[in-house]
């Protein structure tokens, strides 16, 4: 009798044995997503956005994966949002002003209203997102915003000591910095960053807007002379990092809270590193013999004159179409006050 209990129990459990090995394993399948950006990989703020894939796959614990493509390898940076919202990529990292008019509410920081750093720049962008919640910003996930410091005009050749000396010269410029340009009586040619080396080297302009840390950035220090300290009538640029909402909705909710913590930390990371390639682009551009050229009270005043009805054009322009901007714009002059 005993050894036919004993039989039974080593049936039984040669059975479990084999039922359990016979169930499968489930493993959370890892997704996998494509990340475009316009900056070359060399490039910090490039350096920065790879490094948040890194960090994205690390703290998902592998879950999410992502295939990072600098220099506009995967789209163009004006393609990059349009192609982030078709699929083209499931991340894109781009300018705003890159499609201009498409985004109303968000040019309002781009404004020249004297901005003093990127930090500044950044936390004042993510304080109109955040208040605001634009529409046109409702057909992607937003990951994190920010904005680079103070826009500034580099020349070649001839420098820019005060407001008459920039008649007659062509400057590559961009959304707001074009409407700078054109206030201070310049030309804009209106191209994006990657084009401004090659454009300065053979003379198509004369000179281009752009914060110092473009200097050796984008190695533009090599082709300019000179840059005019015109921090009165400073504009920034604004940039975006915003996925595709299709693909955001397929990443486990874990993942998504994840991604969500590592947007707000590396929103300041890039804030900071503005200002710390800028303070590198300074350095650049005196090493190849350029001089930074200051301006004293009256001439600033002067400067912040002409650009100030840039600053009521967009709130008049922006009625025309629905939109109430003066708000965002008081609210932007009553942050830099705070912040600078």
């Amino acid at each position: 009798m005993k050894r036919k209990l004993l039989l039974a129990a080593v049936v039984v459990c040669i059975a479990l044995a084999m039922a359990i090995t016979a169930v499968p394993t489930v493993q959370a399948k890892s997704v996998k997503l494509t990340y475009s950006c316009f900056f070359p990989p060399t490039h910090i703020q490039s350096k920065l956005a790879e490094s948040w894939c890194e960090e994205v796959e690390k703290r998902t614990n592998g879950q999410v994966k992502i295939d990072y493509f600098p220099g506009q390898t995967l789209t163009k940076a004006n393609q990059c949002y349009d192609g982030v919202v078709q699929g083209l990529s499931d991340i894109g990292f781009s300018v705003f002003a890159y499609t201009r008019g498409r985004f109303p509410v968000m040019a309002a920081v781009d404004l020249p209203m004297g901005y003093t750093s990127g930090q500044v720049a950044t936390e004042v962008i993510n304080r109109v997102y955040e208040k605001y919640q634009p529409k046109e910003l409702t057909d992607t996930k937003v990951m994190y915003l920010h904005a680079h410091g103070p826009g500034l005009m580099h020349t070649q050749g001839k420098a820019i000591r005060k407001m008459e000396d920039v008649k007659g010269l062509k400057f590559r410029a961009h959304g707001t910095s074009a409407l700078v340009v054109q206030a201070l009586g310049g030309t804009p040619v209106p191209k994006p960053m990657p084009e401004s080396y090659e454009m300065l080297q053979k003379g198509v302009v004369d000179g281009g807007v752009y914060p110092f840390e473009s200097n050796k950035g984008w190695k533009l220090g090599e082709v300019t002379d000179y840059a005019t300290a015109h921090f009165s009538a400073a504009y920034t640029t604004s940039f975006f990092v915003v996925m595709n909402k299709d693909r955001w909705n397929e990443l486990p909710a874990d993942a998504q809270k994840t991604i969500e913590q590592l947007n707000a930390e590396w929103a300041v990371k890039h804030g900071a590193a503005w200002d710390s390639s800028d303070m590198e682009g300074i350095k650049f551009f005196l090493n190849q013999g350029g001089e930074i050229i200051g301006l004293d009270e009256k001439e600033q005043a002067r400067w912040r004159e002409a650009v100030a009805p840039i600053i009521d054009n967009y709130v008049k322009d922006a009625k025309e179409k629905g939109i109430d901007a003066q708000p965002i714009v008081d609210q932007i002059k009553a942050s830099l006050k705070e912040l600078q």
